[in-house]
């Protein structure tokens, strides 16, 4: 059987020799990336079986690794922080972590997590490139997209509420559930901004790919080809 792929993403040299030494020394590939972009292309390069995402990084931070991550694959992304508030657990969750670690963490218990979700994930792991109807193309990985056959220029709030559209199509998805699926701090997000986002997303994309369903919420329609 081969051995599970894990991504440390830290930029403490000393957390980071900890991992590799950890890991693999339970029988697991590791490899190694000292900060957030670096970490994205690792994961582009050969994606992995599980992320460990460290937060307080230069540049792209945790949260923003995180959120691309999310746009490209459901792999289960274990947060490392020195942070222990409630809400910073609660925001991690939210944003699409599946569990969270704060440091100094115990070799036991991070071995005991790592294990938990490789068992709870294995075979389930859905990896998305690209998505494409008769209305609009989008490239994950490259994080654009085209409509009608003309590029668009999406800020990253824009394009992450479209890519939560495209992967719920024909679903009705009500403010509070577009708040936890977009916004990487929902507690602190007034629903407005749901309304505010959808009217921006609509004027770039076209009114008619998403639908207002009134006292419910938003719902996408793929164009047929």
């Amino acid at each position: 059987m081969s051995r599970s792929r894990i991504l440390a993403v830290d930029d403490d040299v000393l957390i980071r020799e900890v991992l590799r030494e950890l890991l693999q020394g339970a029988g697991y590939e590791v490899r190694l990336a000292t900060d957030g972009r670096a970490g994205l292309r690792a994961f582009h390069a050969d994606p992995p079986d599980l992320v460990l995402l460290d937060i307080n990084m230069p540049e792209l931070d945790g949260w923003q690794t995180l959120e691309r991550i999310r746009d490209l694959s459901d792999v289960p992304v274990l947060m490392l922080t020195a942070r222990t508030a409630e809400l910073e657990r609660v925001r991690g969750l939210r944003a699409g972590s599946d569990d969270y670690l704060t440091k100094p963490f115990g070799r036991l218990e991070l071995l005991a997590r790592v294990e938990a979700l490789l068992r709870r994930t294995r075979g389930t792991v859905q990896t998305r490139e690209a998505y494409a109807d008769a209305g609009i193309e989008i490239d994950f990985a490259q994080r654009t997209v085209r409509c009608g056959g003309e590029d668009v220029a999406l800020t990253p709030l824009e394009f992450k509420l479209l890519s939560a559209f495209v992967r719920h199509p024909n679903q009705v998805l009500s403010g509070d559930q577009l708040l936890d699926l977009v916004w990487s701090d929902p507690l602190r997000t007034s629903p407005h901004q749901v309304k505010l986002y959808v009217g921006y997303l609509r004027r770039k994309i076209g009114y008619e790919l998403i639908e207002t369903v009134r006292g419910f919420g938003y719902r996408y329609r793929p164009r047929d080809g």
